[in-house]
């Protein structure tokens, strides 16, 4: 398996760690999160400019035509640097449910959009009584003449607040768990019966709760099949865990490296605290979790790249790892730290807290282990 990056992909991940370095420090990061959009639209002008909105769409709509190895290598640099802005909620999310649908006239209409930084997208696909089940949807798209009447509510949206255009499902046929009878509808966030609650999570990242009353919807705004609308987020949510992988991953890198270099200068009994064997011991266990998600991502990567039949298991497998990972490396670098470390003023909380969040988005360690045992052993 070769695991060597094409001289644009490793021009492509220089040009995000240069950026994330020299542009997006923790300061500049804490007054982005801490601003009322709770994101930066001149930086997302900027990830326009600079080709980064463009990586996971054809070339037909002007996009890079990456793959799974290009948000990768992105989304563990946006990790490492804490990123606010909407990449994976309007880049992952909203522009993969585009791109899997099949609407050739939304593609072409909004996908450029995308790139060109104009349009902001959201897919509220959560819903209050559904935890982690994609098919658990309550919320109902009744027939109306020749369109759709929407009703029901959408919660934790991430970029919600900000979006412009949102991919809601709701259910069309069939009862609340069903597989079939869920559809996907595209739909203007300032459409009539759409109300937005937005609120900021502990990792700093903006949410919104959706509401639709009533909201009228014509046939187009249908996204691929109607009843047929969970393929779509089936794999939707395969790309997002993924690059929520990949950015846990630089999380855990940066929580190793910043914790390795506080035992070496913080001094206990005349000593730096990194002289302690038990401290070392712990050190290299948060070490080897780091490793050992890094290496599934990129099994599970390429997995999914080259169509493998073990895809799905792949990433259920990866996102148990980094949980159980994450949850330790993360846990050690507060205890090292001691009280300092979930401290507003210390980046290590915040790093702690991102993670914590991605650890429980498109579901935690207990439910894919679950989905894991159900395909390995059914």
């Amino acid at each position: 398996m070769n695991f060597d990056f094409t001289e644009e992909q490793i021009m492509l991940r220089d040009s995000v760690e240069r950026y994330m370095r020299e542009d997006y420090d923790f300061d500049t990061r804490r007054g982005v999160a801490d601003s009322e959009l709770g994101m930066s639209k001149e930086n997302w002008q900027t990830f326009a400019e600079l080709g980064w909105l463009s990586i996971p769409f054809t070339e037909e709509h002007g996009g890079f035509g990456g793959d799974a190895v290009d948000t990768m290598l992105v989304m563990e640099e946006f990790g490492k640097g804490l990123l606010v802005e909407p990449y994976l909620a309007t880049v992952v999310l909203f522009g993969g449910a585009l791109q899997k649908s099949g609407n050739q006239a939304a593609q072409d209409t909004l996908i450029p959009k995308i790139i060109d930084g104009s349009c902001l997208g959201a897919l509220a696909y959560l819903e209050r009584q559904s935890r982690f089940e994609l098919a658990d949807v309550l919320s109902s798209a009744k027939s109306d003449g020749d369109g759709y009447l929407l009703n029901g509510e959408k919660v934790v949206v991430l970029n919600g607040a900000n979006a412009d255009q949102l991919i809601v499902s709701a259910r069309t046929s069939g009862e609340q768990s069903d597989d079939a009878g869920i559809t996907l509808f595209l739909l203007a966030a300032d459409t009539a019966g759409v109300e937005r609650t937005d609120y900021r999570m502990m990792d700093g990242q903006r949410v919104a709760n959706i509401t639709l009353k009533d909201v009228r919807v014509g046939a187009d705004a249908v996204l691929g099949e109607v009843d047929n609308g969970l393929a779509i987020l089936n794999a939707v949510a395969m790309d997002a865990n993924l690059a929520l992988a990949a950015e846990a991953v630089g999380i855990m890198g940066q929580l190793n490296t910043k914790t390795l270099e506080y035992t070496k200068t913080r001094e206990q009994f005349g000593v730096a605290i990194g002289s302690f064997q038990t401290l070392q011991h712990r050190m290299v266990d948060t070490f080897m979790d780091y490793e050992q998600s890094k290496s599934m991502l990129y099994r599970a990567v390429c997995a999914l790249t080259n169509g493998e039949e073990d895809a799905t298991t792949a990433v259920h497998a990866l996102k148990v790892l980094v949980d159980r990972a994450g949850t330790r490396v993360y846990s050690e670098a507060i205890q090292i730290h001691g009280g300092m470390g979930l401290t507003d003023e210390l980046d290590i909380g915040h790093y702690a807290k991102r993670l914590m969040m991605i650890l429980t988005t498109f579901g935690n360690g207990d439910y894919h282990q679950a989905k894991f045992n159900e395909i390995r052993y059914s």
